[in-house]
């Protein structure tokens, strides 16, 4: 049997998740992707159902690369649509001067490399540098669909066949780890409201 982490997947929104199955990663996905990212939470959701062994692993990897790319491509539009006000509004001046340079240097490999990369590596500044700066929708959704594909079959991969030994982990620190996640999630509506304040005070 595997680890219970009723700490966690006792709280109601992660109980209503988990009691979907694999769907419950696309409605996770899509607010893991919004304008406040919930750091962490699809990397714990896909390891914790793929661990459960319900169905191949493979099912899993899918459902979480369908909602990141649902999620991401909603806040790509958002970008698009605002131009680099939006951005701006979200992110300091040299975060995003910085966030421009990288994309006009590498273009593709600026949303497949960050969509690989796991928690807690801002993802969301390449996604509104991506609709911002008017990049080929195409591109985009292919650049980020291989990006998550990889990252999250990584995950189910894991999850399959070594859940239970991290979940059995997670169980014995779930304090720490849910501090963790809180924290950064906290850190970034903080920092997503003091930004866009700098913003309409200038």
């Amino acid at each position: 049997m595997l680890p219970h982490l009723s700490p966690l997947f006792a709280i109601p929104i992660w109980r209503r998740l988990r009691s979907l199955g694999g769907i419950g990663l696309i409605p996770l996905g899509i607010a893991d992707n919004s304008l406040i990212p919930l750091t962490g939470s699809m990397d714990v959701l896909t390891i914790w159902l793929a661990a459960r062994h319900h169905e191949p692993w493979p099912y899993y990897a899918l459902m979480a690369t369908l909602g990141a790319v649902i999620g991401g491509y909603i806040t790509f539009r958002l970008a698009r649509k605002g131009g680099k006000q939006t951005m701006e509004r979200k992110l300091s001046e040299r975060r995003a001067t910085q966030v421009c340079a990288a994309f006009e240097r590498w273009g593709f490999a600026a949303v497949t490399i960050p969509a690989i990369m796991p928690p807690p590596f801002p993802f969301l500044p390449f996604l509104l540098a991506a609709g911002a700066m008017q990049y080929s929708s195409k591109k985009f959704l292919a650049a980020l669909t291989l990006g998550r594909g990889i990252r999250y079959t990584i995950a189910a991969y894991l999850g399959f066949h070594y859940g239970r030994h991290i979940l059995r982990f997670f169980s014995h620190y779930y304090k720490p780890a849910i501090a963790i996640l809180v924290g950064l999630a906290v850190i970034g509506t903080i920092l997503t409201i003091v930004q866009y304040l700098r913003y309409r005070k200038r």
